[in-house]
């Protein structure tokens, strides 16, 4: 029960929501949330709804962790907030801490607030590093809102705002299920789409390439997983050109991928790594990570990004004890353990269903895309709108990507800590979805 929250009038509510909230996308959930605890969320009017995306692809330790909400609690009776060129005991650990676990060549740290913010430091850093300003990125990548990182934003989002950064270059994203690139026998040809890719942006360059950025998995671009090799031929094809390489970890960081960062599954250490969403575990703590060389060429170069939440101790600590937990709780072998349990699941639900075109996912992060037949691979919105909502009522919060362009795209992503159990759950409410909704094509034969 909550204490918070007892009692909320909710039609006074969402009147109040209605007439004093800017919308900035999609729709609204149909529920007031009024208390969130381990891998669930509570309505006002006293539902359980178990949680599959970890809030906003974040909360990695579930909601209400007892150790960050001590640390939140003595952080802000004691150390707060400073003055951005003050340092604290937090912060300059949580650098020393953070490096040592990341190879040689992520040396030096600094901590913000969102993904968008780190993605606008580490652009910034790669412009000033190597003169240029041309960046690249994936057709389907999501970087952020603020302005560099929304021109690295090729997923949606872009129409109506009048011209993005010039120099906003794009890549086909790596879509395994969809490509048109293909060898003889079908199976996906990722590395002539990625050499086919960058000849077009050799011939669109100015001769001013800095970086291509890219996400290890596209979440929002529809849980695309890089192929392996791709990002080490991405690390060769940025050499060449003199360009750094910057990979936004956001939501496959602290362990959700089954390796501590997703770098780790192709041994490739970029020029620079960012990390928001997981570092903080639904508290606003994001990272830059980047080498000494290219740290100390920046600085001598005057590279400024003073915000007002840099360096802030309170949210250094509680990235910390996010740290110690998914290290002491051995996190990121729970992630690839649980992470088999959903995804085989999922599969299994596609043997009985025509409209799940495709399973795929990585660790504990999976994708269910959503078709109107498997031969035309058509997507279909209206459908996976139909699946949420149902699943929403059944008490699965199961987000369905709500985006323009967003092919009915589910993505999953429980908490590392979610039990066996709690899993199962959430599967069986899937399954209840698919067997009630209309249009689900179900497969009697398995075929």
């Amino acid at each position: 029960m909550t204490t918070l929250y007892p009692s909320v009038d909710t039609s006074a509510f969402w009147s109040k929501a209605s007439s004093s909230l800017l919308r900035y996308g999609g729709s609204f959930t149909p529920a007031a949330i009024t208390r969130a605890k381990g891998a669930f969320v509570y309505t006002s009017d006293k539902k359980r709804i178990l949680d599959f995306t970890s809030g906003q692809m974040s909360s990695v330790l579930g909601h209400g962790h007892p150790e960050i909400a001590q640390t939140i609690s003595s952080h802000a009776t004691e150390l707060d907030h400073l003055f951005s060129g003050m340092l604290s005991p937090p912060v300059v650990e949580l650098a020393h801490k953070l490096t040592a676990m990341l190879p040689n060549g992520l040396d030096k740290a600094m901590f913000l607030s969102t993904g968008g913010e780190s993605n606008e430091a580490a652009i910034k850093l790669a412009k000033i590093y190597t003169g240029g300003h041309e960046v690249v990125a994936l057709a389907a990548s999501w970087h952020g809102q603020t302005q560099g990182a929304a021109a690295a934003t090729f997923h949606s989002g872009r129409r109506g705002f009048g011209p993005t950064m010039p120099g906003s270059l794009v890549l086909p994203s790596p879509d395994a299920y969809r490509s048109r690139f293909r060898y003889p026998d079908g199976s996906y040809d990722w590395e002539s789409e990625l050499d086919y890719g960058f000849e077009l942006i050799d011939r669109q360059s100015v001769g001013a390439l800095a970086c291509v950025i890219v996400e290890p998995i596209l979440s929002s671009g529809g849980v695309l997983v890089l192929p392996p090799g791709y990002l080490r031929a991405l690390k060769a094809h940025c050499q060449r050109r003199g360009m750094l390489l910057i990979v936004d970890e956001a939501q496959t960081g602290m362990g959700r991928t089954g390796k501590l960062f997703a770098i780790e599954h192709d041994g490739v250490t970029p020029d620079i790594l960012t990390l928001s969403k997981t570092l903080g575990a639904g508290l606003p703590l994001s990272a830059v990570v980047t080498s000494t060389v290219i740290e100390q060429t920046c600085f001598e170069r005057g590279f400024v990004f003073y915000t007002t939440h840099v360096s802030d101790p309170l949210p250094a600590a509680v990235g910390l004890k996010v740290l110690e937990i998914v290290q002491r709780e051995q996190l990121t072998q729970r992630a690839e353990i649980a992470g088999r349990r959903l995804i085989g699941g999922l599969r299994a639900l596609q043997e009985k269903y025509g409209c799940i075109g495709d399973v795929r996912g990585q660790g504990l992060m999976a994708g269910l895309e959503i078709v109107t037949d498997r031969v035309k691979k058509t997507s279909d919105e209206r459908l996976g709108k139909a699946l949420a909502d149902k699943m929403f009522e059944l008490g699965l919060s199961a987000n369905v990507v709500n985006l323009p362009g967003s092919r009915g795209m589910f993505r999953l992503a429980p908490p590392l800590t979610v039990s066996d159990e709690e899993l199962d759950l959430g599967l069986s409410i899937i399954e209840e979805a698919l067997r009630t909704t209309p249009g689900t094509l179900p497969l009697s034969d398995g075929n």
